[in-house]
């Protein structure tokens, strides 16, 4: 049973295939959690992994006392098993994390300190550790995304982000929307910040992104988030009836 209500912070990692990424994973982030700026713990999303990560996360939560799972009964993609975990999660503040660890969890403590403000802080990958065809994908994909949805956002796909539970739990969410979470967060009035973080390169398991998913997929995501935007319900109460 996860008990991510006695924290301040929960930090959400989706996996899929990645056991020979998990021990890193066990490693970094305990590391990271006595010194967060808020008292956080982890919680592990397993999304229909084939091969023994699901072991390996039930081995990693027996031994870790503010490490949490959940998993999912087949494999949805990566803006479900977000979207689990922030449904999940019952912590004021929730943060995301890749599994690769392509970005530190020490760099949270550069995102946190502006959590009460922004409804999202969301990291800028600094000096990508990609290959250039990778960072030229993600630069057009970017830009078009921008011109699309007016969000401002410089880079979507850093996976190191910080977002008010609330919100997270709030905004829409389909498959293929986790790249569009800036422009999600600006439908329900929140403010976001961007921070440099730092990159690595990924040094085990093997990456789900190729170019359709990386530029086929955006495109057609833009002009739902388009549609939708249109016709998105938003409404406040400012009175109400009382009881005598």
């Amino acid at each position: 049973m996860q008990q991510t209500a006695n924290y301040e912070f929960t930090i959400i990692v989706p996996v899929f295939n990645e056991e020979d990424n998990l021990d890193r994973v066990e490693q970094k982030l305990s590391a990271f959690l006595p010194h967060s700026e808020a008292r956080a713990c982890v919680l592990l999303v397993n999304d229909g992994s084939t091969d023994s990560s699901l072991e390996k996360i039930r081995a990693i939560c027996s031994r870790q006392s503010d490490f949490y799972f959940i998993s999912l009964a087949t494999n949805r993609g990566l803006s479900t098993a977000m979207k689990a975990g922030f449904d999940a999660a019952e912590s004021p503040w929730v943060g995301y994390i890749d599994s690769d660890l392509q970005t530190d969890p020490e760099d949270f403590n550069l995102l946190l300190p502006y959590r009460r403000e922004y409804a999202l802080v969301t990291g800028i990958r600094a000096h990508r550790k990609d290959t250039g065809f990778k960072r030229l994908q993600s630069k057009i994909a970017n830009g078009f995304r921008r011109k699309m949805t007016g969000d401002k956002a410089t880079d979507t796909g850093c996976p190191l982000k910080v977002l008010q539970t609330a919100t997270a739990q709030r905004i829409p969410f389909f498959d293929g929307m986790h790249r569009f979470l800036p422009a999600l967060i600006a439908l329900e009035d929140g403010k976001m910040k961007e921070m440099p973080v730092r990159h690595y390169p990924r040094i085990a398991g093997t990456s789900k992104y190729h170019l359709w998913n990386r530029l086929a997929g955006p495109f057609k995501d833009c002009f739902a988030y388009r549609w939708m935007k249109k016709r998105y319900i938003r409404y406040s109460i400012n009175e109400q009836s009382t009881v005598e």
